[in-house]
């Protein structure tokens, strides 16, 4: 709503203030009445008037009096002033009205029409002074939001003439850029080495066409360089600013600093292509392993064991390296994944060396080896007997790590009359790294003298090693006690549900349903009577937060089984055992075992 203008009226005759206020009465103009000139003067002090009338003849103080010291003063200098009089004037009387700053002098009595006609011009002055005050006010607040927005802005803010010469430096672009405006102003960017010598022709391009007209908005990326000659990638926005002819005021650019994102997006390009890599070459070991174990195999009996065991050996070097992101891996936890999945009896096993760390490569086949050395000790070994013991040691010699693994207590030993993809495997593995693989047979049974370069710029830390535990062991008489629980299987690949399905049925389990969504799971957690669940870490790229949440709610049991570590599952299951993908049908049985069967007390 619009302030009213507001009118002082000064008379010492109340009737005549009664009457103007009847003559000027209408929206949107307030008069303010006074009877006598110090009256008129308290008002002064308190209102903006736009007009006042005075009445010339006042007992006291009259109209040119107050006249007077109204122009004396700052406030009331410039309000007009119309003296309305009774007394028969002359030349002299009138001039010392006009002389004291006044814009009218009219005789009572007055034409009400005319008095209303003047009056309406001054009011209509004032409301167009308010609007333009308003309007000031408004246009002050938009510039104050505009140079706020320019000053903390994270863009650079710059804008050219149409001789591209610098006209306006942001304080983002000093921050981004490390030049102050005054040290840029009237510059062309070529005149600062500001942008990277094969970009500079873009720059000019854009910007020319802008100029010219043959574009409004353009948009570029570019390499640009600060004043220390740091070079930064850059998204330049530009926009013509055009005046109401049409013609060219100036150009006005926004720069985004968007070198994280550009390192960041070449990083995942690299990080991609490495794990395309990575998951290529582990899928011909597979491949490898599968071929060569099937060649070597007397059937499927024989196959199956032989071929699972390796592929697990190799998942737990991968899952060793992802705990130190694929920076290395101990020897000592290689030896220890042996211990946990009871190919090797910790009391018939004895090793030593120092803390040793392997590069990735390096890791992985020695991992393979121990598998194979420790598969054929139980086979055919010392292992295979029960008073048989294996011995493994470790010791450096400069860049090369020895182990010494001895088997003794076994049967008599001589050298094979053929020779196996196990023995090809050892051999070709450390020779593939630089090292040696060299077998002896003797009385005292058989002996394997290793040998692999040594990465010592990966050595770690030992309080940085993750402490395993051994897995669960599944009890002589475990598989009767889980006969005929029903599990529920919340897997969202079909091949991995299909093979938790087979060996939970080879077990004498039941399986209850299968979902393959946190959807699914859901509905099937709220329907189903399920002893427990089998829980994938990761639903179709979703987090399994909630249905973990569902499942601690209902106190119903359940297992991980996920390929992601402990560290990326949902906070809250350091209670829950976790089965790493691939898994093998004893583990899981024995984790199972130990969340349905009661522990006798």
């Amino acid at each position: 709503m619009r302030e009213p203008v507001k009118v002082l009226a000064v008379d010492d005759v109340p009737e005549n203030l009664v009457a103007l206020e009847a003559l000027l009465a209408q929206d949107g103009l307030e008069l303010l009445t006074a009877p006598s000139g110090m009256e008129a003067l308290e008002l002064l002090l308190v209102h903006d008037v736009a007009l006042a009338l005075l009445d010339v003849q006042m007992p006291g103080m009259d109209g040119f009096e107050l006249a007077e010291l109204m122009r004396g003063t700052e406030r009331t200098r410039r309000v007009p002033i119309i003296f309305l009089t009774a007394v028969a004037t002359d030349e002299r009387r009138r001039f010392r009205g006009y002389e004291t700053g006044a814009v009218d002098y009219l005789l009572k009595p007055v034409d009400p029409q005319i008095v209303r006609n003047k009056v309406e011009i001054f009011v209509e002055l004032a409301r167009q002074r308010q609007e333009v005050a308003r309007q000031r006010d408004r246009h002050a607040a938009a510039l104050a939001r505009l140079k706020a927005h320019r000053d903390n802005s994270p863009l650079a803010i710059v804008e050219f003439d149409a001789e591209q010469r610098i006209i306006a430096w942001s304080a983002g672009a000093e921050r981004m850029f490390g030049w102050r405006s005054a040290e840029v102003s009237g510059l062309r960017p070529s005149e600062l080495e500001w942008l990277d010598a094969e970009h500079a022709a873009l720059f000019d391009t854009m910007i020319r066409g802008m100029i010219v007209g043959e574009r409004v908005r353009d948009m570029r990326p570019l390499r640009m360089r600060t004043a220390v000659g740091v070079t930064l990638d850059c998204e330049i926005y530009g926009s013509a600013l055009l005046g109401a002819d049409g013609a060219l005021l100036s150009v006005n650019t926004q720069i985004l600093d968007v070198t994280d994102r550009v390192r960041a997006e070449q990083t995942q390009r690299l990080l991609i292509g490495e794990l395309n890599h990575r998951v290529k070459n582990t899928l011909a070991s597979v491949q490898a392993i599968a071929t060569q174990t099937l060649r070597h195999s007397s059937g499927p009996s024989d196959f199956a064991p032989t071929f699972i065991g390796r592929i697990h050996a190799l998942a737990r070097a991968h899952s060793l390296l992802s705990s130190t992101t694929w920076q290395g891996a101990s020897l000592e936890e290689l030896v220890q994944g042996q211990l946990q999945t009871g190919t090797i009896d910790p009391a018939r096993f004895d090793t030593g060396g120092p803390a040793v760390d392997l590069a990735p490569e390096p890791a992985l086949h020695l991992a393979l080896v121990l598998h194979e050395l420790a598969t054929n000790a139980h086979k055919y070994g010392a292992l295979s007997v029960p008073d048989g013991r294996v011995a493994l040691h470790w010791s450096m010699r400069g860049d090369m790590l020895d182990l010494d693994w001895r088997e003794s207590g076994g049967p008599v030993v001589a050298p094979p009359t053929r020779r196996g993809f196990g023995t090809a495997l050892i051999e070709r593995s450390l020779k593939a790294e630089g090292g040696s693989a060299v077998a002896s047979y003797d009385a005292g049974g058989l002996a394997w003298t290793l040998s692999i370069p040594y990465a010592s710029a990966v050595r770690l830390r030992s309080d940085q090693r993750a402490q395993r535990k051994a897995g669960p062991v599944l009890p002589a008489n475990g598989a009767a006690a889980l006969a005929g629980k029903q599990v529920l299987i919340v897997e969202d690949e079909p091949l991995v549900a299909l093979e938790l399905s087979t060996i939970l049925l080879d077990a004498g389990l039941k399986v209850s349903g299968m979902a393959a969504t946190a959807e699914e799971a859901m509905a099937a957690i709220a329907a189903t009577d399920a002893d427990a669940v089998l829980l994938d870490g990761n639903l179709q790229g979703a987090l399994v937060d909630d249905v973990a949440a569902a499942l601690l709610a209902r106190q119903m049991p359940f297992l991980v089984v996920s390929g992601y570590g402990r560290d990326h599952l949902p906070l809250g299951l350091d209670a829950v055992t976790v089965i790493e993908k691939p898994f093998d049908a004893q583990t899981l049985l024995a984790a199972l075992h130990r969340a349905l069967v009661p522990i006798p007390v």
